[in-house]
This record gives structure tokens, C-alpha cells and sequence, in this order.
């Protein structure tokens, strides 16, 4: 966050990224962060919103490509960044041999098995798991 002077007015301004993460397509069928179902999602600040992504049941492919299942647009994702995959017993993500890496809770993995409030990182883009039931 920076803060901006003017010259004539002694008025400070947070100067916040803000930008959308998401494809519209995705973007359609994120839900509130406020009032959820139960369910599996990856929560993301989208803009000036906080949104959760349903996880489909199986494999859901994160990346900044069209084909991806949740398409992030930000440069600093791969095309084909992560993949996350569901069980009965439980969520794995998996790095998709991305150049950024894929963290989880500040850690570089290659795969792990994620609970609810794991903070995931693909590139610049953070996520937060969130298993509400």
C-alpha cells in the first residue's frame, strides 16, 4: 500500500491493487464470501470483493489459460499452475510444474494436502481453502 500527498491539499490516499483475478466466466459463478453453502472453495479477493470459487468434486485446474477450470489473470500465473484435486478424505493441491511455484502457507510445494484456512500462493495471486460444513 503507498500513500499519496497532494501538493495543495494535505488529503493522504491509499492507493490499493484492486484489479479483478478472475476470467468473467469465473467470476459468474463465484459466490459472496458472506453467506456460504456447504462445501469446498478457494476464497479470493477479486477486485474490491471477496469471492469463493466452488471446487468441482475430482480435479479442478488452476492457471492463467482459457482451457484452465479457474482461470486467474495475472501474469505472474502459468497457464498451467496448479491443480486441485478432491477426495473423499480430504483436498490436494498439486504444483502443475508452474515457473512461480505453488505455496502453501508460505512454503514452496510440489504437492499438499490442504485444511481450511491454508493460504495458497500462485505467483502474485493468493488464495484461502475454506471447507465449510
Amino acid at each position: 500500500m503507498h500513500q499519496v500527498t497532494c501538493a495543495t491539499h494535505d488529503t493522504r490516499t491509499a492507493l490499493l491493487d484492486a484489479r479483478p483475478r478472475l476470467s468473467f466466466r469465473d467470476r459468474r459463478q463465484a459466490l459472496p464470501a458472506d453467506r456460504p453453502a456447504a462445501g469446498r472453495y478457494l476464497e479470493l479477493d477479486d477486485g474490491d470483493e471477496r469471492v469463493l470459487l466452488p471446487l468441482r468434486p475430482g480435479t479442478t485446474h488452476l492457471g492463467r489459460a482459457f482451457t484452465a477450470d479457474v482461470v486467474l489473470e495475472d501474469q505472474s500465473v502459468s497457464r498451467r499452475h496448479a491443480i486441485v484435486h478432491q477426495r473423499a478424505t480430504g483436498t490436494r493441491i498439486l504444483d502443475d510444474r508452474s515457473a512461480n511455484g505453488t505455496y502453501v502457507n508460505g512454503r514452496r510445494t510440489t504437492a499438499a494436502e490442504l485444511t481450511d484456512g491454508d493460504v495458497v500462493v500462485l505467483g502474485r495471486v493468493v488464495l484461502t481453502y475454506r471447507d465449510i460444513a
